[in-house]
């Protein structure tokens, strides 16, 4: 493979860091005014990128984009960001399609779609495919989206199962074109929503995660914060109403082509089967690239008013608890979201949303842990989840040796304990007991015996002797995570 690593039409260079220069029927914003702008396309050399003229020189053009160290450089340039941190006119942003879909940006929609692989959407077409001819390919979006002919395919639903349940939940896969025109699209408004974006939420944004989250809710309890009000907000992603939606972006985006491209990938529509095409009138799909970004921009405003009002929000998407110092504060926090979630078209959970005192049994669980009696540990679902994993690499059955099934499960040991590794030491030893149990029955298989390992197994292959071949041992990597705290 040469260059991109993957094989394409003729010579081209690679996509990635091909542009060539069209002019634009857009302006340019990049201090919130309105001036002519070039726009570049896929197959043509782009000019060399101009100085800011900020003081400074080249030292404060680092020092802007350390602060921004996730913005896609081809659409955020110095002056942009300058403008981002310092505010445009009127608070909104116009004449941002033309960096939708210049040609750089386009590739970098390409290049995360063919990081993150994924399904064919209802056409057919896989990532492979697109690969095969992207030069031509990206330069039919780049023509219908700056001809206004490009409309988005309905997305194809399926339903997945939920993590540690039996129940289903839809996810819906866009053709990867459209997920391609998704990824640019992101490019050029994430900035611009991360701005106003509240400090406590953490879900699907750039440098922020799951162990952030986890690390604040674990500080308030410390601190005393012990009333809990567990949130569960009903069909959250299939619920949002896309009037209120629209109304939120437009507070910060004013150019009518790209919201007129919002407004169709949430008009979409899904397929779904034999089912044929189902219009959609509210909710973003899940599994839509823009769809993380949408929801997090639509509970914005909750997320500020709580904070106003003094209360300890922590938010992953559509996850959150609020951590109170007494019952009355969480009785008055759960009123105030009760109120919003009703006016913004949204459903609370009636039997999953409560208020719990995390000093008693019980407890809660959020992010895959759960939280109780000043400890916490993995919730059953991911327990659950995790066994069943180890359950398939452990069949007696599949006929391999028995280094290589243990270092297939040091796979899935090793990330699992990454996320899990600040729980009560408690959990890790059954854990460790229960699969060198299913190893040892392998071993019985091996040797034309059946049943399951134990007994005199434990003899016959000591712990020890697992340890021997690698095994990733959670309860000396939990002793050793403590040791280096």
């Amino acid at each position: 493979m040469e260059r991109c690593n993957i094989r394409r039409e003729a010579k081209e260079p690679c996509p990635a860091i091909r542009q060539s220069v069209h002019s634009s029927e857009e302006a340019s914003n990049e201090r919130g005014a309105k001036g002519r702008r070039k726009g570049r396309s896929v197959n043509e050399k782009a000019p060399e990128a101009k100085s800011a003229g900020v003081p400074q020189g080249a030292k404060q053009v680092e020092d802007i984009y350390g602060r921004w160290p996730w913005v896609e450089r081809s659409v955020w340039s110095e002056r942009m960001l300058l403008a981002l941190e310092n505010g445009v006119q009127g608070g909104k942003w116009y004449s941002l399609m033309d960096k939708v879909w210049q040609g750089e940006n386009l590739s970098a929609g390409w290049m995360k779609a063919f990081v993150n692989e994924g399904s064919a959407g209802i056409d057919g077409q896989s990532i492979k495919q697109f690969t095969a001819h992207l030069g031509k390919e990206l330069d039919r979006l780049q023509t219908e989206l700056r001809d206004r002919r490009y409309e988005p395919h309905p997305v194809r639903r399926c339903w997945v199962p939920k993590p540690g349940s039996k129940e289903k939940r839809p996810l819906g896969i866009p053709a990867v074109r459209d997920r391609i025109v998704q990824g640019a699209a992101r490019n050029v408004m994430e900035p611009i929503f991360e701005r106003v974006f509240a400090q406590y939420s953490y879900g699907f944004r750039p440098g922020r995660g799951c162990k952030e989250a986890l690390r604040r809710v674990a500080q308030l309890l410390a601190a005393g914060n012990i009333w809990t009000v567990d949130v569960d907000l009903k069909s959250y992603f299939d619920t949002i109403p896309h009037d209120q939606l629209m109304a939120r972006v437009k507070e910060l985006i004013s150019d009518g082509r790209l919201l007129a491209l919002i407004e169709q990938y949430l008009k979409a529509g899904v397929m779904e089967g034999l089912k044929g095409w189902e219009p959609t009138e509210q909710g973003t799909p899940q599994g839509a690239v823009i769809s993380p970004m949408l929801a997090n921009l639509y509970l914005n405003p909750l997320d500020h008013l709580m904070e106003a009002q003094g209360y300890a929000l922590t938010r992953y998407a559509d996850d959150f608890v609020v951590q109170c110092r007494s019952e009355a504060e969480a009785q008055a926090a759960l009123e105030l979201i009760r109120q919003w979630v009703q006016a913004n078209g949204l459903t609370l959970h009636p039997t999953k949303t409560r208020i719990v005192d995390a000093t008693q049994r019980g407890g809660f669980e959020f992010l895959g842990y759960h939280f109780e009696r000043g400890l916490k540990w993995p919730r059953q679902k991911s327990l659950d989840k995790l066994k069943d994993t180890l359950r398939h690499k452990t069949r007696r059955t599949q006929g391999k040796s028995i280094e290589e099934v243990i270092a297939d499960l040091n796979l899935t040991l090793r990330g699992w304990f990454e996320y899990f590794k600040h729980s009560h030491g408690s959990i890790f030893a059954p854990l460790d007991g229960w699969v060198r149990m299913r190893l040892r029955s392998i071993l019985r298989k091996q040797q034309g015996k059946k049943g399951r390992g134990r007994g005199s197994d434990h003899q016959k292959w000591p712990n020890a002797y697992f340890d021997k071949l690698g095994y990733f041992n959670l309860v000396k990597a939990h002793r050793l995570a403590v040791q280096s705290h």
